[in-house]
Formats: C-alpha cells, sequence, structure tokens
C-alpha cells in the first residue's frame, strides 16, 4: 500500500481512479472460493488495489495469495467494470473510482489458508449454495457470473 498512502500524501482524500483485480477461483468440483474479509465480515473475492509495477495479472495473484495462500496459475478474463455508479467513498474520506478487472482462475497451488489478518474465512462454496452475506461491491459480479453471460464482461 505504498502507493496508495503516497499518492493520498499527494491528494487528500480527493478522487482517483484506483485499479482492482481480483478472481473467481474455482476448484476440481466447480466450488467458488469465497473470502470472509477481515474489514467488514463480508464474503467475497479475494482481490485488492494494484501496486506500481505491477499487472493487473500480477495484482490478482498477489492479492489471492496474501488473502488466502494460493498461487494462482493460468487465468481467463472474465471482466471489466468501470463507470461512477462503482464509486465509493471509504470510512476516512478517501474517494476511489476504481476500474476493476476479474479473472477466472482454475488452476492453482498451496494450501488454503483458513484465516489470517486480511480474512476471517477461506472457504469453497459450490455455486448454487453461495453464503447470503455477499460483500455488497462484489454481488454484482458474482450474479454476472452465475449468469454464464458471454465472456469478456465489459461494464
Amino acid at each position: 500500500m505504498d502507493y496508495i498512502r503516497r499518492l493520498r500524501s499527494m491528494v487528500g482524500n480527493e478522487k482517483v481512479i484506483m485499479v482492482v483485480a481480483c478472481a473467481f477461483v474455482l476448484d476440481r468440483d466447480n466450488r467458488l472460493l469465497l473470502q470472509k474479509r477481515s474489514d467488514n465480515g463480508q464474503w467475497g473475492l479475494p482481490g485488492g488495489f494494484m501496486e506500481l509495477g505491477e499487472s493487473v495479472q500480477d495484482t490478482a495473484r498477489r492479492e489471492a495469495y496474501e488473502e488466502t495462500g494460493l498461487s494462482l496459475e493460468d487465468m481467463e478474463l472474465f471482466g471489466i467494470y468501470s463507470g461512477s455508479h462503482y464509486d465509493k467513498t471509504f470510512p476516512n474520506g478517501d474517494q476511489v473510482s476504481p476500474v476493476l478487472i476479474a479473472f477466472i482462475c482454475k488452476h492453482y497451488r498451496g494450501d488454503l489458508i483458513e484465516q489470517n489478518e486480511e480474512s476471517l474465512q477461506n472457504i469453497f462454496y459450490p455455486l448454487g449454495d453461495l453464503p447470503e452475506n455477499i460483500f455488497t461491491e462484489h454481488q454484482m459480479f458474482i450474479n454476472d457470473f452465475l449468469a454464464n453471460i458471454s465472456i469478456p464482461v465489459v461494464k
């Protein structure tokens, strides 16, 4: 988060464009990996903000590893989401206009971490039996994923 701290030291709480990458990680049984986030207690996809020098694929892989312990291998572009309806103001007043890039990953290595400082729980859920408390900002992406719409999605 050094980049974000440095940027915020220059612009304060003003709205900035930030790139976010996440992944739909599926196991051999086609179950979806969800992370119960430590910041809000809701279930979401592993992902987070891009750092300087990273590709969007690097970002998705780094965030997934930090949050779940899994090293993502081959990824397919699922979708790109942008626009003012995704704008967010964080509790500290920081404003962002995110560009979210989502990937699908069916091949990974490593052992799933059950919890850490970013994740209260990490669980693979059957697609027909996802938890109800889905992170509001991820619900739309998950709905698109479950709808089997043509990819890549660009919204």
